[in-house]
């Protein structure tokens, strides 16, 4: 590729008039809007003008995977691990759940509401040893 025909060289800048960037005002000087006579872009058109140059758009907030992870364990009633930050291990299903909690229900043990940002990991109790429930003899 040829870098002159991208780039102009000095000469031609300094025989170029540069222009003054002013604020531009239209019609009796309102200034803030554009040409069509309306308000300047906004994010979301900037936004849309970057997707149609093909940059890459900014990943969603949300992916619902976590949503989708508890829908799946309390529609099969699995009995999940609850791991939590001092190391103490809860085992129950989980009944409900909401942005911030989980609520857990036990056998042996009355029902607890645990606090996410107190859950270190957990996992379903049929991986507690190693997965799978069948072992092979040698």
């Amino acid at each position: 590729m040829n870098r002159k025909l991208i780039r102009t060289t000095l000469a031609e800048v300094k025989g170029r008039e540069v222009p003054h960037h002013k604020e531009r005002t239209h019609e009796g000087g309102r200034a803030g809007q554009d040409r069509r006579g309306g308000p300047p872009p906004s994010r979301d058109s900037a936004a849309a003008a970057a997707a149609a140059q093909g940059r890459k758009r900014i990943p969603a907030a949300e992916t619902n995977a976590e949503i989708f992870y508890y829908k799946k364990q309390m529609d099969a009633h699995t009995v999940m691990v609850i791991v939590l930050l001092d190391g103490e291990e809860i085992e129950g299903t989980i009944e409900w759940y909401d942005r911030s909690a989980l609520k857990v229900n036990r056998k042996d043990a009355p029902n607890i509401l645990l606090l996410k940002h107190n859950i270190k990991y957990m996992f379903k109790a049929e991986d507690r040893n190693g997965g799978g429930g069948e072992e092979t003899s040698g």
